[in-house]
């Protein structure tokens, strides 16, 4: 371990956990999408169905937005207002961000369900390894929400973003190697060190790693495009029934994987199977498309979709996992452009 996790001090954060994504949530928060090199050329066709997804969500529950200023603000409101969105279950926040990946800029919300409290984690944040400067305003995001609240915040001093963990709500965190073991994050840590970071800063007791993400995706294979949890001992995993198609073997490296772990308690994961869609091709460049980006909100499931023969059945295989929500798909072909997805998009704030 080095030296400077040694001899930090984690009594504060000893009772508190990152709860799994179908606890109570609070808010579902958003950074209103507004640059165009994250969609060239193709921005403005995103905005109805990413205003559909919030539309959805707010059925059950807040929707919190960061937007840079009032006239942002107004933009965004007209575009809800198009699609019918409840505007009451919508809040705006005036924290200006550089990009609309939420989920890896967003904060941490970890809570103490006991003592009803909620603390913010505020992660180091570099764009995927400094792919995408500047990313500055995003840095600061969890910070300023957890100023805004009055909310206690830590900051761990290594790089970590929403998308690289899943989170099954006792204990048990998953995660790839091909992202947080690159170089390109945090160099200095190892294996060991980075479980250690895991455990103190989310509440976790166990780290399980599979391998690599599927092809296309630019933040070096982000775990919310692979395998989900969807109860304490359930995992949604995406198989490529093509032999031929180049995401093949490593999901079925991912798979065997899985069926190897062992959960706290001994048992075996339970393992459910979901489909690829179709290759997503978009200017010659193949697109992170899967329909595991879905976002779990407390009254439904919103899973991307993709025009594609396999969109129902992964839509009835989700649906099969949550008997208590409303699955819905969105057609995602267009967000997708910009390489993430509803999942990549958002960030859960729990319920205390």
């Amino acid at each position: 371990m080095n030296n400077e996790l040694s001899t930090m001090n984690f009594t504060d954060l000893r009772n508190f956990h990152f709860p799994a994504e179908w606890a109570p949530q609070t808010a579902m928060w958003l950074s209103w999408p507004h640059k165009e090199a994250s969609w060239p050329g193709k921005i403005y066709l995103i905005y109805p169905k990413y205003c559909e997804f919030i539309k959805v969500v707010a059925e059950g529950q807040l929707v919190r937005i960061n937007v840079a200023d009032a006239q942002m603000e107004a933009f965004a409101k007209a575009q809800l207002q198009e699609v019918g969105a409840d505007l009451s279950k919508v809040e705006f926040y005036h924290f200006p961000t550089n990009d609309a990946w939420c989920r890896d800029h967003g904060p941490a919300f970890l809570v103490n369900y006991e003592e009803k409290k909620k603390v913010i984690v505020d992660w180091g944040y570099n764009a995927w390894g400094d792919k995408y400067p500047p990313y500055d305003l995003d840095d600061v995001i969890p910070t300023k929400i957890a100023q805004h609240f009055n909310l206690p915040v830590y900051h761990p001093g290594i790089v970590m973003e929403g998308g690289s963990v899943d989170f099954n709500g006792a204990g048990t965190v998953l995660t790839t190697t091909a992202c947080l073991l690159n170089k390109n994050r945090n160099p200095h840590l190892n294996q060991q060190q980075i479980e250690v970071y895991l455990q103190k800063y989310y509440g976790v007791e166990q780290v399980l790693w599979l391998g690599d993400g599927i092809i296309g995706d630019d933040t070096d294979g982000h775990i919310d495009d692979i395998t989900r949890f969807v109860n304490t001992d359930t995992v949604v995993t995406v198989i490529e029934e093509n032999k031929n198609d180049e995401n093949y073997h490593i999901l079925q490296e991912n798979l065997q994987t899985l069926k190897t772990m062992r959960l706290l308690n001994g048992k075996q994961l339970n393992i459910v199977e979901l489909p690829m869609p179709d290759p997503v091709i978009y200017e010659d460049q193949r697109l992170p498309a899967s329909y595991a980006n879905f976002y779990i909100a407390n009254k439904s499931v919103v899973v991307p979709t993709f025009r594609s023969k396999n969109d129902d059945k992964a839509l009835d295989i989700i649906q099969s996992c949550f008997s208590n929500r409303k699955v819905v798909g969105i057609d995602s072909t267009d967000i997708i452009w910009g390489l993430g997805s509803f999942h990549c998009l958002s960030q859960q704030e729990p319920a205390v």
